[in-house]
């Protein structure tokens, strides 16, 4: 069972920034957390990064300076296409979509790259986005069908570049499609489905060859906001023969305001106005006895309540997952165990475990730890610890 962290908690614009971070950053967790084992390490290299390590020597020192510093490269983070730290970057992070060469040269390019970071004998994978964010309301159904064909046809066109690489390295390299909150697939229900209709529908050879290397990556967070019980999304996905090749270890904010004072109902709507910053799209859920709501960001569901909020609020913002509570603010750290629970018992094969706890810079004061690695080596061994005591 292979875990580690995901790397996009630190801006990797370029090669050198990533170095850098990995030196100052992940060296560090590495001596907290497996000072003599090796670190797995989930990279995140934006286009302009897959662009200089698309030079094959320039890869290749890559791979061997990972290897000194006793690194392994087992996953990939292939969502965020550019600058995933820029002031504001909200909707930009679902650009370019699938529809679009863009999104087809980058994760192939990532392909190539992790087929000469890994370790000989060792399958990687690599974690992409959901297609995208919908297209706009009023869209004919002509034009979202055609989305939905261009998408399906690049993903096509990567598998057969997968396979090549499977036939002449013996390598497994294997996309994970990730479902997110207010994304074009944000449920286990919407990608079953869109495998059905559009990537799985061919002849059989096709469809061997898109389940031999497409499949989901699991974020807990992202289920648990969109009120997925883990045990019916991974059952889902097992008896639909989609294979779950990453799970993304994360956390949710969860805020319950049925019950409470109106006293308590303003100081809980004055904590969770600590969470809504203006960099991430911070999708937020909010289910009643009669009703679930969606909003597209954490702001927009706290101009809606006002100061009378009602139900169990869910929100988009990956929180340490050591974090059960922090006074008025839960978490869905329940959901990790169940997480665990269920893939041991409907998985035939153990995906990859990555901790993606990417908005550590934007957490509230009072949930951040004193140094960013001491923060993921926390984490690190927390999931550790629970793996071991239900393993």
């Amino acid at each position: 069972m292979k875990i580690g962290y995901c790397g996009n908690v630190h801006p990797g614009r370029t090669l050198e920034e990533v170095k850098q971070n990995l030196i100052k950053h992940s060296l560090d967790v590495k001596s907290k957390f497996s000072p003599t084992e090796p670190l797995g390490i989930g990279l995140w290299l934006s286009a302009t990064t897959a662009n200089e390590l698309a030079h094959a020597e320039t890869c290749l020192q890559f791979r061997d300076w990972l290897q000194e510093y006793d690194l392994v490269p087992y996953t990939l983070n292939g969502f965020p296409f550019g600058d995933f730290h820029q002031e504001v970057v909200k909707h930009d992070v679902y650009l370019p979509t699938w529809a679009q060469p863009e999104r087809l040269q980058y994760t192939s390019q990532l392909a190539n790259i992790l087929n000469t970071l890994l370790p000989q004998g060792q399958n990687g994978t690599i974690s992409t986005l959901p297609l995208g964010w919908p297209l706009p309301d009023g869209t004919p159904l002509s034009q979202i069908s055609d989305f939905f064909k261009r998408c399906a046809a690049n993903i096509q066109k990567c598998a057969e570049h997968l396979d090549r690489i499977a036939q002449a390295e013996g390598r497994d390299l294997f996309i994970c499609i990730e479902p997110e909150p207010g994304c074009v697939l944000d449920t286990c229900e919407d990608v079953i489905q869109f495998f059905d209709e559009y990537l799985c529908n061919q002849g059989q050879t096709e469809t061997n060859l898109i389940r031999s290397h497409f499949g989901v990556c699991h974020d807990i967070c992202h289920s648990a906001v969109m009120f997925e019980t883990q045990t019916k999304a991974i059952k889902q996905y097992c008896e639909a023969d989609i294979r779950i090749g990453k799970v993304q270890v994360s956390s949710a904010v969860e805020v319950n305001f049925e019950q409470s004072t109106p006293t308590q109902k303003l100081e809980k709507i004055e904590q969770l106005t600590r969470f809504a910053e203006p960099k991430y799209l911070h999708q937020t859920v909010i289910r009643t006895d009669t009703e679930t709501l969606f909003f597209q960001d954490l702001s927009d569901a706290l101009n809606s309540a006002g100061t009378d909020p009602h139900g169990c609020w869910r929100v988009h913002f990956h929180v340490p997952i050591f974090t059960e509570t922090v006074d008025q603010i839960g978490t869905t750290q329940f959901d990790i165990a169940n997480c665990l629970d269920s893939i041991q018992s409907f998985c035939p094969e153990a995906p990859h475990f990555e901790v993606e706890t990417y908005a550590w810079n934007v957490l509230p004061a009072e949930m951040q730890s004193r140094t960013l690695a001491e923060g993921i080596a926390k984490e690190l061994a927390w999931f550790d610890e629970l793996i071991n005591r239900r393993c």
